[in-house]
Order: structure tokens, then sequence, then C-alpha cells
């Protein structure tokens, strides 16, 4: 280790962990070594000032209104114009090879109670598929609609990164050319004692955390992703979290609606079921677009009303947007990104001043992550396109309740239903409304409703009985 490193880690007030390095072997020196040459010493201590020491004051701006967008159906027949001009290019650029998905991956399946990278969960509400390969099938379907590879790029973590590339190794890539599916891995951040101090997992280790799906944006550059778009061709991206098999891998419309709009990130809002609803919301102040945390939003705010009684306040986001890959390239030039951090207070598993490891029973550090949202007020111009939550939205957080494995599976099994149903099938129904089936369809077969009606007419399927599990 360099005098000179030593020196930076001294000048940031982080000269405790150095204390152990006389312990170290060779080789667990030049890992650590690498690691601590890896973090911006003149920058810590502000950060350490302003996220640790101090606890950051949300400050809403007093303009802050409403941000305007598209909405599901077209008000006007200028509206519904542009809409199918939107359908049509959004699929000649799809045509043309110009787009790629990118799925934020990074997280493992605890909450679920499952162990192992969450892309790997079983969802399927018949078969079990997992989440990974509902995005593979539908990417492939994708690819045979409009006839061009679609390169599809994974953000891992540094803690899943090798359990998620043997998974895709195990299941041949789910069909898709290994050419076309490139893993990188998000940064990290160190984390700190509230103090201030860095904490340590290890006499040789910092304590890591992933730094926030914002850290996205970076990774690509630093990983060759961004080359890799460039060099074929990929000029938008599909961005979507790994969580969320309802979602449409690609949206001509969306994408369309992107380009048209000459927008640089374009995001899905959903319309709030309630005024606290847990979405982050969409808002203007001083004419840039940005997100306000459902907890952040004052009361008087998320409660505002419209003349008609419907809420001021309603768009809210599923973390489902297009980037332009221009926008990426100039968010990360010289290697850098300036996001804001957010603070998360954390029961941290690290040394004490002993060199002994512990874990604490009540939080003892913070945890700082960026979030990709916050680039929307750097963008010369967004779009937000209204979706149907039913269609596009179905998080897998909980194994039960609320935005559950549980509750996706139906959701599922209602968007296949209603599908099956604009073909001609009758759908068994309870006395609530609910479909009385389990239905999965492939979505290597169905990506969108013209494709269920060409599965119905091809199995010739009149009717799905009550109670029954049915795979197509």
């Amino acid at each position: 280790m360099t005098d000179e490193l030593k020196k930076r880690i001294s000048a940031a007030g982080q000269e405790h962990l150095l204390r152990f390095i006389g312990q170290l072997s060779p080789e667990e020196l030049t890992a650590y070594t690498e690691q601590l040459a890896g973090v911006n010493w003149e920058e810590l201590p502000r950060l350490a000032a302003e996220y640790v020491l101090n606890r950051p004051e949300i400050s809403i701006p007093a303009d802050l209104s409403p941000a305007k967008f598209f909405p599901l159906a077209p008000a006007d027949s200028d509206m519904a114009e542009l809409y199918a001009r939107a359908d049509a290019k959004g699929a000649e650029l799809l045509k043309n090879g110009k787009v790629c998905c990118l799925t934020v991956a990074g997280g493992q399946g605890t909450r679920l109670g499952f162990d192992g990278p969450k892309g790997t969960y079983p969802i399927g509400p018949v078969t079990g598929r997992t989440l990974f390969s509902y995005f593979a099938s539908s990417i492939a379907r994708a690819q045979e609609k409009y006839g061009k590879p679609i390169n599809w790029y994974i953000m891992t973590s540094p803690i899943n990164r090798q359990a998620t590339e043997e998974f895709f190794r195990k299941e041949n890539f789910f069909g898709l050319s290994g050419e076309n599916v490139f893993f990188f891995t998000q940064g990290t951040m160190p984390a700190f004692g509230t103090g201030g101090k860095l904490l340590m997992s290890s006499k040789s280790s910092l304590a890591l955390s992933p730094d926030g799906h914002g850290g996205t944006l970076l990774a690509l550059r630093k990983s060759g992703a961004l080359d890799k778009m460039i060099a074929d061709g990929n000029e938008y991206i599909s961005y979507f979290q790994v969580d969320n098999p309802l979602v449409p891998v690609v949206s001509p419309r969306f994408i369309g609606m992107h380009a048209l709009e000459e927008s640089e990130m374009s995001a899905i809002m959903l319309s709030k079921t309630n005024s606290k609803e847990k979405l982050g919301n969409f808002c203007v102040s001083g004419g840039r677009t940005m997100i306000i945390e459902y907890s952040d939003l004052p009361d008087e705010l998320a409660e505002k009303r419209n003349a008609d009684g419907s809420l001021a306040f309603v768009a809210g986001s599923p973390a489902i947007h297009v980037l332009s890959r221009t926008f990426v390239e100039k968010l990360t030039s010289g290697g850098t990104l300036r996001l804001p951090w957010h603070r998360a207070d954390k029961k941290i598993g690290c040394l004490d001043e002993t060199g002994t490891y512990f874990t604490p029973e009540e939080p003892n550090g913070v945890k700082l992550e960026s979030f990709i949202f916050d680039a929307l007020p750097l963008a010369n111009k967004v779009m937000i396109l209204e979706g149907d939550r039913a269609e596009v939205f179905a998080p897998t957080k909980n194994a039960t309740g609320v935005d559950s494995a549980e509750s996706c599976r139906e959701m599922l099994t209602a968007r296949n239903a209603r599908r099956l149903a604009l073909a001609g099938v009758e759908i068994p129904r309870n006395n609530d409304g609910k479909v009385d089936a389990v239905i999965e369809i492939d979505p290597a077969r169905v990506l969108d409703d013209e494709d269920a009606v060409g599965l119905v007419n091809a199995l010739g399927l009149k009717k799905i009985l009550a109670g029954e599990k049915v795979a197509l």
C-alpha cells in the first residue's frame, strides 16, 4: 500500500481503516489496497457531513406542481393520431434494432423466503417459471415478431453476479443467444458508522453495499455496456426491474412516444389508488420533472384535489423507463455521475475496535444509495405516459399480501384471462368477478393481445373450466 494512499485515507479522517494491515497476508493486502484505492477519499468528508452526521432535510419546492402526462386513452382525435404514429415508430425502431432491454436484478429473494437471486424465483402460477424466464421468453418473442436480435443488459450485484450467470448457463440462456445477454455489476458504496467513520466487514475489507439503482447508469459505462450499445446501434434503452413479470419488455407505443417527443428519459405512470399509495409522485418544479417519494410529499399536497374530485398528484411511478443512450453517455462522461444520495439507517455487521466481528441488534450505521429517478431533472425533455396497472405492474416483493408473489400470480392469471376472453374464450368467474381458474401463458408465444388471438385460433380453444389449471 503506497504512502500516498495512506495519506489520502488519513486526510479523510479514516485512518482507523489501516489498523490491521500489518496482520494481512500479501494476497489480502493487495485486495484491500485495490478496494481502498477505488474510494473517492476527497469526497468522503462531505458525504459524512451531509448525510451521516446530519440527517438531510427534505425540501419541498414552493412551486411544486403535478407533472403532465399522456393519458392511457387518447383524449381527442389528434392524440389518437399521435398514439398511432407512436405505435408505428416504436415498431420501426424495434425492426431496425435500435432498442435494447435493461433489467435491474441486483436483489436477493430474502423477503420472499427464497435463497438466491430474485430473478431465479419461481413466479409462474402453473409452471413455476422464473422471473428471468418471463423476461427472456418475452424478449425471444419480440425478436421473432420484429425480426431483429434484442440485446439484454442485466445488472447484478457483487453478491449475486456469479449465481445469476450460472443460472443462465444452466438454463442455456432460455434459448437466447449468449452474445446478446450482457451481465454487469452495479457499483458499491462503503457503509458509515453513525459517527461518520467507515465500517469494516473484516480486517481486509470495508463494509460495502450496492450503490442503488441510480448506479446503473455509471455501471453501464464502466462495464463496457455503453460501448456495446454503440457498436450494435442500440439507441433506446427499455428499463425495468426484475420483480415485475407483468412489465412489457418492449412497448412499441412507449418507445415510439419517447422518440417522437424527443425525450431523453421517459416514464410510465400509474394512477394512484389513494393519496398515500407507496409510489413516488411525478412532479414539476422550475420546469424540471422530478419524483417526490410518497413519504416526503406533504399531506396537503398528497390530498389535493382537482375540481372534479380526482387527486391532483395522481401520477405514481412503477419504475418503468425508456432512456436514450446518448443521455446516459452525457450523464456519465468523464467516468463520474453526480446524483443525490439517499440515506438508509441499517443494522450493519462489522468489526469492533479490537477486530472482532459483531452483528448489531439496532441500527448502527448508514448506507447511501442513489435512485435512477433522480436523473429525471437532468433530462432536457421528459415524456410520461399512463400505463394500465392491470397490464404492466405486478411487483413481487413479499411472499404474501400486498405486492407479493401471491398477488402477482393472481394478476398474471387475470391478464391472461383478459387476453383469452378478447380472443373469444369463455372464462369462468366467481360471484365477485375474479377468475375461477389459474391460467399461465408462455410469454415466448404471447407478447401482446394480437399474439393471444393467434394462439387461441391455433389451439382452437373455446373454454376454460372452473377450477382448472391451464398452461398454454
